[in-house]
């Protein structure tokens, strides 16, 4: 099972890093397994450490993807760092273990604190849907067009149904970095 994170990480020079993360628990482990090369990847092996932000805000993931900073950050308790300041939850990690592999190795890290800072009040099917939207954003270069805007078709129905505020806007980013990529592939728009 994955679970959809915003993962904050710092370099050896105290600069953060805030990216949309799948992780995966196991063992009383997180499992992050980030792609080669990544600026999470890099950060985690020099610090040995980084968070994990649980937020039901969902501009933050399509803030990360489209550079665009839909969040505050604050130091960490226990380790050096950062976490969001708007999130439901935050757990700070130290990295145990490194499984090595050629494109995705499996970093384990171990919870050295958690904190909760707010009730999460429950599911909202427009989140569920900019977070599918994120993860086909984030893939664009390896999906094909056609697949990605059906399944945006697809999603937009709980956009319209059930979305707030928050969720309009973060869908906008999303659909503009969508068509903006297609628009630069084909010179042309895509809508």
């Amino acid at each position: 099972m994955i679970f959809e994170t915003i993962i904050t990480s710092i370099d050896l020079s105290g600069n953060a890093h805030v990216t949309p993360f799948g992780i995966q628990l196991q063992d009383n482990l997180v499992v992050i397994s980030p792609y080669k090369p990544s600026a999470t990847l890099n950060n985690i092996l020099a610090t040995q450490q980084a968070v994990m932000n649980l937020t039901d805000d969902v501009r933050v993931f399509a803030g990360a993807l489209t550079r665009r900073q839909a969040w505050t950050l604050v130091p960490t308790q226990k380790i050096s760092g950062f976490r969001l300041l708007e999130t439901l939850v935050h757990k700070e990690l130290k990295l145990v273990e490194v499984i090595e592999d050629a494109h995705r190795p499996q970093l384990l890290m171990k919870v050295v604190h958690e904190e909760q800072h707010q009730p999460f009040l429950g599911f909202n099917r427009a989140q569920a849907a900019v977070i599918e939207l994120a993860v086909l954003a984030s893939r664009l270069h390896m999906l094909q067009k056609e697949k990605v805007l059906s399944e945006m078709t697809y999603l937009k129905i709980a956009i319209d149904k059930t979305a707030g505020e928050r969720e309009l806007q973060a869908w906008g980013w999303l659909a503009e970095k969508i068509e903006n990529f297609y628009a630069e592939q084909s010179g042309e728009n895509f809508a």
